[in-house]
């Protein structure tokens, strides 16, 4: 099957999604397992949600439009093995385009773009000044990059954008508890790092 969908400009902020009501979605993925054609609404919904997610990763409009497709047509091929497990179908597609990200970078050993405001530092290093010291900004930015690939997409998800524990969960295939506690330990070591950096200064 073959969907066509617009260029959404890639200044478009990472939306938490409009979400189909949770029975109309059911109905949709269900009706869908059985016909194809109805995944269109599903696609249509979606759509934005994950070509924005890969988008931030590649900062390339061409490439994410690609992935995002190929995402689409996985899902589709796929979709008999879903499972609703209480968090928005989104979150299965971006699990899927998360799994597709990552292997294009492991496949090629590039550096991923990494996509962050100055009010997201803020809430990772628990400041309340808007005015972050360009040294520090710039010493926090460094450190997140550093971070292993799945502690990098669980601290963009959570702080960056702002998905729930519980989306996070289901797009790493985790428990929600296991989430919450591999984002605190990892913001503890960001921030008892930096501040190590600040006393050495």
């Amino acid at each position: 099957m073959n969907f066509s969908r617009d260029k959404i400009p890639a200044t478009v902020p990472l939306p938490l999604g409009e979400r189909l009501g949770a029975g109309l979605e059911s109905e949709l993925i269900e009706a869908a397992k059985k016909n194809p054609q109805h995944f269109r609404a599903l696609y249509e919904k979606y759509f934005k949600d994950v070509y924005l997610f890969i988008y931030r990763r590649l900062d390339d409009e061409h490439d994410a439009a690609d992935f995002a497709q190929q995402v689409f047509l996985k899902a589709m091929q796929h979709l008999k093995y879903y499972e609703d497990r209480g968090v928005p179908f989104g979150a299965w597609l971006i699990r899927i385009a998360s799994n597709e990200v990552n292997q294009y970078f492991r496949d090629r050993k590039k550096e991923r773009t990494v996509s962050m405001e100055l009010t997201d530092l803020n809430e990772i290093l628990d400041e309340n000044d808007s005015h972050l010291i360009q040294e520090r900004r710039e010493a926090a930015m460094k450190a997140i990059k550093k971070l292993n690939a799945e502690e990098l997409e669980l601290i963009e998800m959570r702080f960056f954008e702002k998905r729930s524990f519980a989306e996070v969960a289901e797009i790493k295939g985790l428990t929600e508890n296991n989430a919450k506690v591999k984002v605190h330990r990892i913001i503890e070591r960001l921030r008892k790092q930096l501040s190590t950096q600040v006393k050495a200064a």
